[in-house]
């Protein structure tokens, strides 16, 4: 920057050399920026190195070196990081930091004392996965950049706001198939504002756009050195007719500017709805109003009242975001109900505001809550936060929890582009609740699988290791066996089916995978930036769950991680699951044993009897594994796992499905879901019936409410750190600081039938040993209860 060289300049420091080389393989960028400079006076002087990367950017080294000395930096964690960085500042050390400095980028600082008539060479290594947006992947650099893309490339663009007819020439690019070449290199002299003049006109970043050739099918499969990456954007999919809410803040804190460009955004954004789209318009202050109290079909003549309602919007009043996000919800619900909308469509709420909730309920935890539950996993939730003074990580979580995304508006002139761009983004969807599936016998840590959507002109990236069977026999299986699916407007789909499999060293014979073993890097930035997203949690637990040998698993919302853990005890056990003593709700669980018993062996345990009593509404359900039995209002229902029913009554609601699972609501209480399971071993001719319990909502239990997984219905804090390779191979161990106690944990996956009660899904928990000591108050004998329907308050 000017600042920066006119510093260095004033400080007789001289920088003589600055290189960046970006190089993108398979949508991984890898840049290495290094700089040299020298300290020309005859005192020792500090040199400030700042770099601007991008937000989701991950630095993979950093390095100085001092006359013929390297010294390697360390990345720490941000909070530890900035107060080491303040302490080492303080006392003359050398340390770096990184803090935003724009829309998309962040600024790496580091300065350092060096010696007089020294020389110092700074370089700086960061690595991100290219996010396909629009159609199109965006480089944010500043000299060269090279990319490979064994998929074809469809085009590449390069621009910036700097661009004069006399610089335009300087931009060198060189394209085949399957690679690029792009650089910009002007001259010192070409930079300059004015001969002799010390201001630069590169001012502002050198963009390059670019895309690759999409192909039909279940996309492209990369295999490198015993990992596999594989990339999904199928084209020339029809897309799916959306119902969406516009949720619009219109408190006082909107005045101005804002409110015109939301006015001028939103006519924009109604005139592209397409005419089998359903929306709705509510504006909030601290009062809710609706343009109408049903959706309506985007047909020219609603669109057009739509926009001269919009036209009269005015600013008043303070904040209430949740009644106005719990209205949207209650719109969209109620069009479910009275079955005025097709079933197969994609439901999604957009929240517009700028500031913190001052009216109604203003607890953030509290909202988010209330949101989730009333939204319950059935539609999205997008949130816009518009300018400086919204509490932007709130609404982050909150999107999150409900299978959405946030994104901050800069104040600005082209705050209305920033609004209408990121409606583009989501007003297309193609695909609902996609599902990528691969042989288990194949991979293992998978990194995210499940995309609640995939939208028009973006792609789904899914990475993994092969197993340690041999590559030969590997490789096939993942090659034929991948399954695909998701939710179209007319039906679900499965697909098994073959992605392209593109052979790397024949493509580029000489290149070395570009950059070390792209495919595991890859895989390794994206399994750490969702554990990041993971690192420190203090939310309500969407799902808590007991299953198979026997697992227990908290689930937190809007994040890919859980917590988890095994109880071991002898068939006959009954322990205590969940107990509220204000409402006196409480489970228990009967553990039970393999038929055939292996001397010796491993005799794995289930639960095959559940005890579920509800004083306060007068319910008594026993469960197992061979029928149902339901006590209400002195009467006795009796049901068999094969039948198919629905009982509904005044505070409760029972549904059994052919899939042997039985889903109750409570009233204001709780929602689970029990599910039957059958494991069959077709060599030994064996098969074993257990139970498994899924807690779906329990917002409304007492904060008093304990048990084996009753303990976490209000949230856990917890922090990941110091990931390092298991003792067990493939296997992830890590330090985790949880209720006071710093614990081992091992990356672990298991099965989450609440979704799909056939197949399951793999989620990625973190496992505790020794029966979750640590985890769990106490010790799993302290849950132990005498009797089924043992209260134990």
């Amino acid at each position: 920057s000017d600042r920066l060289h006119h510093v260095l300049e004033e400080l007789l420091v001289m920088v003589y050399s600055v290189k960046v080389d970006c190089t993108v393989m398979s949508r991984f960028a890898h840049t290495v920026m290094t700089s040299r400079a020298l300290n020309k006076a005859n005192s020792s002087q500090e040199i400030f190195f700042d770099v601007e990367l991008p937000k989701t950017a991950l630095i993979v080294n950093f390095s100085m070196q001092i006359d013929g000395e390297v010294y390697v930096g360390e990345v720490k964690e941000k909070e530890k990081a900035k107060k080491q960085y303040e302490k080492a500042v303080s006392s003359g050390q050398t340390a770096g930091l990184v803090k935003v400095s724009g829309r998309k980028m962040e600024t790496f600082s580091v300065s350092v004392n060096i010696a007089a008539k020294s020389n110092v060479t700074f370089i700086l290594t960061y690595e991100e996965l290219l996010q396909r947006k629009l159609g199109q992947y965006e480089i944010l650099t500043r000299i060269v950049a090279n990319i490979y893309e064994a998929q074809g490339i469809a085009f590449v663009e390069a621009t910036a706001t700097f661009l004069s007819n006399e610089l335009l020439p300087l931009v060198d690019k060189t394209i085949s198939d399957n690679k690029a070449h792009i650089s910009f290199s002007p001259t010192l002299e070409q930079q300059r504002k004015c001969p002799g003049c010390e201001g630069t006109i590169i001012d502002g970043d050198f963009i390059i756009k670019y895309d690759v050739k999409q192909k039909e099918g279940l996309g492209e499969l990369q295999i490198v050195n015993g990992y596999f990456v594989h990339f999904f954007a199928p084209p020339d999919l029809p897309r799916v007719p959306k119902n969406v809410v516009f949720v619009i803040d219109r408190s006082g804190s909107m005045s101005g500017s804002k409110i015109a460009q939301t006015r001028y955004a939103l006519v924009a954004i109604l005139n592209d709805l397409h005419e089998e789209d359903h929306f709705a318009l509510i504006l909030f202050d601290d009062k809710i109003t609706t343009w109408k109290e049903s959706l309506t079909k985007a047909t020219h003549r609603y669109v057009t009242e739509a926009i001269a309602y919009i036209r009269k919007l005015k600013d008043k009043g303070s904040t209430n975001i949740n009644d106005a996000v719990l209205k949207a919800v209650n719109m969209l619900e109620k069009e479910r109900r009275d079955k005025n909308l097709l079933e197969r469509r994609a439901d999604m709420i957009i929240l517009l505001t700028d500031g913190m909730p001052n009216s109604g309920e203003s607890n953030l935890k509290t909202i988010q809550e209330n949101v989730r539950s009333a939204i319950g996993g059935k539609m999205t939730l997008f949130s816009l936060g518009f300018g400086n003074d919204v509490d932007y990580s709130f609404l982050d979580v909150m999107s999150r929890q409900n299978k959405g995304a946030a994104r901050r508006i800069f104040e600005g002139s082209d705050a209305a582009v920033q609004l209408k761009g990121f409606y583009e983004e989501v007003a297309s969807p193609l695909l609902l609740e996609v599902d990528l599936r691969y042989p288990e016998q194949a991979v293992v840590s998978v990194t995210k699988n499940h995309y609640s959507q995939l939208f028009n002109g973006s792609e789904i990236v899914v990475a993994g290791r092969l197993t340690d069977t041999p590559l030969m026999s590997a490789i096939p299986a993942i090659k034929s066996l991948i399954f695909l699916l998701f939710l179209q407007p007319e039906e679900d789909f499965q697909v098994q089916g073959k992605a392209s499999v593109v052979n790397l060293d024949v493509i580029y014979p000489d290149q070395e995978y570009i950059f070390g073993d792209f495919s595991e890097r890859l895989w390794a930035y994206l399994t750490i930036q969702q554990l990041l997203e993971n690192r420190f949690v203090y939310l309500n637990v969407v799902g808590h769950l007991l299953d198979g040998d026997p697992h227990f698993m908290i689930e937190l919302p809007g994040r890919d991680d859980a917590l988890c853990f095994n109880i071991n005890d002898k068939p006959g056990t009954i322990l205590n699951l969940v107990r509220d003593p204000k409402s006196g709700f409480v489970v228990n669980g009967q553990i039970i044993g393999k038929k055939k018993i292996v001397q010796d062996g491993n005799n794995h345990t289930y639960f095959g009897r559940f005890g579920i009593i509800h004083q306060k509404l007068g319910l008594r359900l026993e469960l197992s594994t061979r029928d149902i039995l339901v006590f209400h209002e002195g009467k006795q229902i009796k049901l068999l796992w094969s039948d198919t029913a629905s009982i509904k009554g005044r505070n409760v609601d029972f549904r059994l499905t052919k899939d042997c699972s039985l889903t109750v609501t409570l009233r204001h209480s709780v929602r689970f879901m029990v599910i039957r399971h059958t494991k069959v071993w077709k060599r030994r001719h064996e098969q074993q019936d257990y139970l498994g319990f899924y807690t779906l909502d329990s917002h409304h239990l007492s904060a008093s409410v304990h048990g084996l997984l009753g303990q976490f219905y209000h949230g856990v804090e917890f922090e990941v750190t110091q990931l390092h390779p298991g003792e067990v191979q493939e296997k992830t161990d890590a330090t985790m600081y949880v209720k006071g106690q710093i614990l081992n944990v091992t990356r672990h996956w298991q099965k989450d039938f609440s979704r799909d009660v056939k197949n399951g899904e793999n989620i990625p928990c973190w496992f505790f040993n020794n029966d979750g000591v640590g985890l769990i108050d106490g010790r799993a004998s302290d849950y132990t209860v005498s009797g089924l329907f043992k209260a134990a308050f």
